[in-house]
């Protein structure tokens, strides 16, 4: 272990023996870290917190402080974070709200500067975050989604996977998976045809799916009735059954297509 003599570590902390940690950074109690993971300099890492392996947290993080909400009275609540995340500068991830709510982040994910994860959100893995994206509570973040610098995501918005939103989009509707989204508020433009082809979706899949989208989004049908339409043919791809799925969840709507008048 390698713990910077400025460095404060509550004897009620627990850190593997490979955790590095550098100058000026505090950890508190109930705090739990795993091996090769690597903490910067002038961190706070608090709360009833766990840290997977082989993470890197970057200057000036704060992670699992109390959560931005007026209702919360001090309950105890939790913030997981898996294996080989990098958590760059300032950063401020909280936990969840409610007796026993969590937050939970997954592996693999990039979260670059000053990004905001707030209270009772779910973070899938390999998820790609640019500068100032911020999430409010209780979103929901899939595999693979990519969100743009400076990115705002209103309260239990549901991000698809394998998605891409546009810098400073204003996100207030669920996001479809596999889709490219951008705009005030964020719109669907199309298929994620880059990231669907560098994680080997199939040709057959993807000109499944894009029938499918054109469908859902601009036909004109409502979703319901475009779910009905899907129905009626012989749906093969997991990819388009995915998305069936997905609408059939959505709780707060999905994004309009760009070519739909607002």
């Amino acid at each position: 272990m390698r713990i910077h003599k400025t460095a404060i570590i509550s004897k009620k902390a627990e850190l593997a023996t490979s955790v590095s940690v550098r100058a000026f950074t505090v950890i508190n109690d109930g705090v739990l870290v795993g091996p090769g993971t690597i903490i910067g300099s002038h961190c706070l890492i608090d709360g009833n917190t766990v840290i997977g392996k082989n993470c890197e947290i970057f200057t000036g993080a704060v992670v699992g402080s109390r959560p931005q909400d007026l209702k919360y009275k001090g309950e105890k609540v939790f913030l997981e974070i898996g294996d080989n995340n990098i958590i760059r500068e300032y950063c401020t991830l909280n936990p969840g709200t409610g007796d026993g709510g969590r937050t939970t982040i997954g592996s693999g994910n990039l979260l670059m500067a000053y990004s905001h994860i707030a209270h009772d959100c779910r973070v899938g893995n390999n998820c790609v975050f640019a500068n100032n994206a911020t999430l409010a509570g209780h979103v929901s973040i899939e595999d693979l989604a990519v969100i743009g610098g400076l990115v705002a995501i209103h309260q239990f918005v549901r991000v698809g996977k394998l998605s891409i939103t546009g810098g400073c989009s204003k996100v207030v509707q669920d996001i479809p998976p596999y889709s490219t989204c951008d705009g005030h508020p964020a719109s669907v433009y199309g298929l994620n045809l880059i990231g669907l082809r560098r994680n080997k979706v199939s040709r057959e899949s993807i000109k499944e799916l894009d029938r499918a989208y054109k469908i859902i989004f601009n036909s004109g049908f409502t979703p319901k009735h475009a779910l009905e339409e899907l129905e009626k043919t012989k749906v093969k791809s997991e990819e388009v059954k995915y998305i069936i799925d997905f609408v059939k969840g959505s709780s707060r709507g999905l994004s309009k297509s760009c070519r739909v008048e607002k």
